[in-house]
């Protein structure tokens, strides 16, 4: 999720995202682990579930062919990310982590780590069965990812990083802005002035804290999309959102993340796509101080893209994933 979504109502205090099936239960360490037996395909061709993991029902949704991916982030958003087209190559597992899943009760802040979402992917990749990965994280979740490959790099082939910044601190939210201000045009950022009026700050605080989310993503459309006019309501039908989760681990957890930590050890190669027209995060030219320290890194920039490449250019994205990946076998 984009770290605009959080600057105009006090999420934060920087200018910044299933029914039916099997449940397992995972537990918090490998020796509580009940695994879970082989999904069955619904008449639709598709695996999908529940995992319970601490409490948290993490959903997940399995659905093409080919060598197996795992997308973290939700399982009810981000199967409308990503091509049919490209299901065709790949085996895709979309899996919630704790942000699109009820608490179970007050917990700590503790249960939102880093570790804790690394840990549910890969008890999830054993329950679900998913061997050897190629672990792909957009936006936020790009951090996730690259966590997961870092701490479990022998069931790891490839890293794709998708619409994001190296962190998301006070720097690179100013970088962003200075983006915006220098680089959008007059109708976009009359859009977004527009949209900030249909969604004024006391609209949002009336309402519920995850639908509060969800409006205050959607009013930065003009920040997010290429087209500055396409309205993401319909990405976000059925996704629930646990906004608390959401505040900590965007606000705190990745505006203080340091990724070149642990990459001195680490060879797995990297894609990091990014779109030309992303306003909600800070520019490509952010990771120049980075890209020296990922020992095989390809970035790809989107030219007719904003935040969501795979939504935006999907024909073009499918080519160079698929053709990254057919290179470094």
């Amino acid at each position: 999720m984009n770290v605009n979504t959080y600057k105009n109502f006090n999420y934060v205090p920087y200018r910044a995202i299933l029914a039916g099936g099997l449940v397992c239960v995972l537990a918090g360490g490998a020796s509580g682990q009940v695994p879970a037996p082989a999904p069955v395909p619904h008449r639709d061709g598709v695996d999908r579930g529940t995992l319970m993991s601490e409490g948290f029902r993490l959903g997940y949704r399995i659905e093409g062919e080919g060598p197996n991916a795992l997308v973290v982030g939700s399982a009810v958003y981000y199967p409308r990310v990503f091509s049919a087209g490209l299901r065709k190559h790949l085996r895709l597992a979309f899996l919630d982590h704790r942000g699109f899943a009820p608490p179970p009760g007050d917990v700590e802040l503790s249960a939102f780590a880093l570790e804790k979402i690394v840990g549910d992917m890969e008890r999830a990749r054993q329950a679900l069965g998913l061997g050897r990965i190629v672990v792909i994280g957009h936006s936020g979740h790009a951090y996730m990812a690259l966590a997961y490959a870092k701490a479990h790099p022998e069931h790891v082939s490839h890293v794709v990083m998708i619409g994001i910044s190296p962190n998301l601190s006070a720097a690179g939210g100013a970088a962003a802005e200075r983006h915006w201000r220098e680089s959008a045009s007059p109708e976009r950022k009359a859009a977004l002035e527009a949209s900030m009026r249909r969604s004024p700050d006391s609209v949002l605080a009336a309402l519920p804290p995850g639908e509060r989310f969800i409006r205050g993503y959607l009013r930065e459309g003009p920040r997010t999309w290429y087209d500055f006019r396409f309205d993401g309501t319909p990405l976000w039908a059925g996704v629930e959102v646990n906004a608390r989760m959401m505040d900590h681990v965007w606000g705190v957890v990745f505006r203080d993340i340091d990724i070149t930590q642990g990459l001195d050890a680490f060879d797995r190669p990297v894609l990091l796509a990014l779109g030309r027209y992303d306003f909600t995060v800070a520019p490509p030219s952010s990771w120049d101080p980075i890209r020296p320290r990922i020992r095989d890194l390809t970035l790809r920039v989107f030219e007719r893209s904003g935040h969501v490449p795979p939504l935006e250019e999907p024909d073009l994205f499918d080519a160079e994933l698929l053709r990254w990946l057919a290179s470094r076998p």
